[in-house]
């Protein structure tokens, strides 16, 4: 499928900085995006997606009206939605198997446009900054940077989040109040190695993780004995330019997965998901009956 930019298709062989130079006003919106105060989201009406998970919804979504993700450094988020339908796919990818997490998006917003004849797709993407390690240059290239800012000598990204209306399809610089719902539980899938998953049923409106297996992970009494300094150096793309709870959010879900060395039978004894809806205060909860 060809990338649009006004009328013209978008050579994706082109680095981030010749497509900005070709076309200048990408430049302008980013340059607006990046400008914007930091709004605070959440936890009602949000749907938070963690990294290697993407959810997808519809306008019409009774519970929903905020779709977003942070934590961002050298991952970049993807946001897609169909003019149309309004349907949005929200997705955090890190570069672990960029070709398939694309395709997942596209398949997810064309579900929820199948009876939609009119309308475009249109593509924003948000992340990556001038990281040492040229991660962020890697990733920009597979998925297609304005997003750096540098003090004292050292590389940061303006934006680590975004959150999308799916309502009025604005997107805001954002962080969030609560990564949850059963925010170890993903995070430990994650470490562990799993790959993107989508976890929002749009038809039921729920929220659904797992069952996942994974088998202990390695020498972790040792890793929860080490300094800071070591842990990000050995766990982080970017570990100058991480938030402020990136170790200590590491090492909480160091402690669920050694809680948890066969998830199997201790988090899914039944070999069924973790199943939530959101209730009337626009909160998530967990039920026990999943609707077929």
């Amino acid at each position: 499928m060809p990338l649009i930019v006004g009328s013209q298709r978008l050579d994706v062989t082109l680095s981030a900085l010749q497509i900005m130079q070709l076309h200048p006003h990408l430049q302008e919106g980013a340059t607006a995006l990046t400008s914007q105060p930091t709004q605070t989201f959440g936890p009602k009406g949000v749907l938070y997606v963690q990294q290697r998970e993407l959810a997808a919804i519809t306008p019409n979504d009774k519970f929903i009206s905020i779709l977003g993700s942070d934590d961002a450094t050298t991952c970049h988020i993807l946001v897609l939605r169909h003019t149309g339908s309004g349907a949005t796919c929200l997705a955090h990818c890190d570069g672990s198997d960029t070709q398939n997490e694309v395709a997942a998006v596209l398949r997810a917003v064309k579900s929820l446009t199948n009876n939609t004849d009119e309308g475009r797709l249109e593509l924003h993407i948000v992340g990556g900054f001038s990281d040492s390690k040229q991660y962020s240059q890697k990733l920009s290239s597979e998925l297609l940077k304005l997003n750096d800012k540098e003090e004292h000598g050292i590389h940061y990204p303006i934006i680590y989040g975004i959150a999308v209306n799916v309502k009025t399809a604005q997107i805001f610089k954002a962080t969030f109040q609560d990564r949850g719902p059963d925010e170890d539980l993903r995070s430990a899938y994650i470490l562990t190695g799993g790959m993107m998953v989508s976890i929002y049923d749009s038809k039921t409106e729920q929220l659904s993780f797992g069952p996942y297996s994974w088998t202990p992970f390695p020498n972790i009494d040792f890793w929860l004995e080490q300094e800071d300094e070591l842990i990000l150096e050995y766990f982080s793309t970017s570990p100058q330019a991480e938030p402020p709870h990136f170790v200590s959010h590491f090492r909480t879900t160091l402690g669920f997965l050694k809680a948890n060395p066969r998830p199997l039978r201790s988090l899914f004894p039944d070999n069924k998901p973790h199943v939530y809806t959101m209730d009337g205060d626009g909160l998530w909860k967990r039920v026990f009956s999943v609707k077929m």
